[in-house]
């Protein structure tokens, strides 16, 4: 009876939420996408697990062992320690001296206690329990509001939670450190009992204990392939490869999000092909094609201007000796009608090759079209110093915008009503912002790389990404030729079919089959060290 019951129970799946930290686009919000849509199965129980970068977080409470368990805790004993939590995601809880000569110790001590008792096998790294209820709105606001609409709150909120105190670095660190004594690295391991999915975004520094399957959301192996494009290059590098390496040894299984990507996984370990499928991103449901006005963008162009970076004294914007001059100066530029613009939303980074797409459209405005705008949405990501010299004297000339912190809604707007939206870059594992554009109702322009001639198929026109005469020559085509209105109609049509593929619809039931195989399996397939064998088949190997 108790195997019975025990079988057809629905599996409990643990899903990394630390890219909800940080961001909008691309792995933040896919991570936000993810953990709604699988909130949405009623297949599976699942919980995100909270875990930073750098910062240690406060314990929650623990609901396993007798001594220690959290219903030894009276109620306002649990609701101080959920919100210690809440605070250490921003800054160190209040502490008494005892308390903080402890932590300063442990801190100091981390990274080294960590990789000794990682390589002799003595401890693991402790989960704790964090519940939601009553810190909704920490929740929301911290992790979920970037991505999804209020209508996602109470699906997102009500979900429990594991906080995992030890940074994602210090585990990363000690993975590196064992190197000193192993030839592969081996990392911490977390204390899952009770979870039988744990889901990690990017090759997690970690193994799970026997009884839990890992699958890694795998996005891309750019730190391998092009490590020159990265910052921090020697260290981001030697942290994607060792981790997946030993991701791939302990048979964790991998949801690439592109066949592009799966193949580059492949490239470097040709044994992980069984261990090895494809699920595409989700697009948002933020993204429909519904008719808006244009006069809407200049008002989100000057209400969404990106703000630079203070603390690194980067400004992106003209200087000003008074408001009314600024106030003149975006009224000239952005009140001229039409305002026709090229859209681009990437963060600014070298592998996203904005410096072809600023060298286009300067020959563009040259030749064929001076009114026309250049709009980048996106962040500061690294490598910025030389792209943004080049902005500069088209900032000051009011004829290019750069913005950050655009909301769906907004984005929605600038996409559909967009001359073209360019995805101009040298490498990525799906690329959001051409679906996004199709969804819209934008026309898209793409660098012909292997990926996006997947995602974006013949919904898009393509050129060299290392030719700016190729997409002189794709915009000329698009905007101005003989068949610009027929060709934009057709990018329309096919883009409404092709970006359909990408709805949490057609996404969310190939997660569905995914995890059902894995859990089915998970017994079968358990390993000695709490993992399952490289040799042991999902089931499919192909898109699900």
């Amino acid at each position: 009876m108790k195997d019975t019951v025990r079988a057809i129970r629905k599996p409990r799946v643990l899903l990394e939420l630390r890219p909800a930290f940080d961001g909008y686009q691309g792995i933040p919000q896919e991570t936000r996408l993810l953990f709604r849509g699988l909130r949405m199965l009623e297949s599976c129980e699942v919980a995100g697990m909270l875990q930073m970068s750098h910062r240690i977080l406060a314990k929650g409470t623990y609901d396993q062992g007798l001594f220690f368990n959290s219903a030894w805790l009276s109620p306002a004993a649990r609701i101080n320690r959920y919100s210690r939590v809440v605070i250490s995601a921003a800054e160190r809880p209040f502490a008494t001296a005892l308390e903080r000569l402890l932590e300063a110790i442990a801190r100091r001590l981390m990274s080294g206690t960590l990789t000794i008792q990682t390589l002799l096998d003595i401890s693991s790294v402790k989960l704790w329990s964090f519940r939601g209820k009553y810190f909704e709105d920490f929740i929301w606001r911290t992790l979920f509001a970037k991505s999804l609409p209020a209508t996602d709150f109470d699906l997102v909120t009500a979900a429990n939670h594991q906080v995992c105190r030890a940074p994602w670095d210090t585990m990363q660190r000690a993975g590196l450190n064992s190197l000193t004594f192993r030839r592969t690295a081996k990392y911490p391991k977390l204390r899952t009992r009770g979870v039988d999915i744990f889901i990690a975004q990017t090759p997690y520094p970690g193994r799970v204990l026997r009884g839990t399957s890992l699958i890694v959301r795998y996005h891309d192996a750019l730190p391998v392939f092009m490590p020159h494009t990265i910052p921090n290059k020697s260290v981001h590098q030697a942290i994607h490869f060792h981790a997946l390496a030993a991701n791939v040894r302990a048979g964790a299984r991998f949801a690439c999000i592109s066949q592009a990507t799966r193949n580059d996984l492949l490239r470097m370990f040709p044994k992980a092909e069984q261990q090895a499928v494809v699920i595409p991103n989700m697009v948002s449901h933020h993204y429909f094609n519904e008719r808006s006005a244009a006069e809407l963008v200049p008002g989100i162009v000057r209400s969404r201007l990106h703000e630079g970076d203070s603390a690194k004294g980067v400004d992106v914007q003209p200087k000003f000796l008074t408001l009314r001059e600024q106030e003149s100066f975006y009224a000239r530029w952005l009140q001229k009608k039409p305002f026709r613009y090229l859209l681009s939303v990437a963060s600014i980074e070298p592998r996203k090759n904005h410096a072809r797409l600023l060298a286009a459209w300067e020959v563009l405005k040259a030749e064929t079209d001076p009114d026309l705008k250049l709009v980048l949405v996106g962040g500061l990501g690294w490598g910025y110093a030389l792209t943004l010299r080049s902005f500069r004297p088209w900032i000051e000339r009011g004829q290019l915008f750069m913005l950050s912190a655009v909301p769906a809604p907004d984005l929605r707007v600038l996409y559909q009503h967009a001359a073209a939206t360019v995805c101009p870059s040298l490498g990525e594992g799906f690329d959001f912002s051409g679906v996004e554009a199709m969804r819209s109702g934008g026309v898209v322009i793409a660098s012909d790389i292997a990926v996006h001639r997947e995602v974006y198929g013949d919904a898009a026109v393509y050129f060299d990404p290392y030719s700016t005469a190729e997409l002189v020559a794709a915009l000329k085509q698009l905007l101005y030729g003989d068949q610009a209105a027929r060709l934009q109609e057709h990018l329309r049509s096919r883009g409404e079919e092709i970006s359909a593929r990408y709805l949490p619809a057609q996404i969310l039931p190939q997660w569905d089959r995914f995890l059902s195989q894995v859990f089915t399996g998970r017994k079968a397939a358990i390993g000695e060290d709490g993992a399952t064998p490289a040799t042991a088949p999902v089931g499919a190997t192909e898109e699900i």
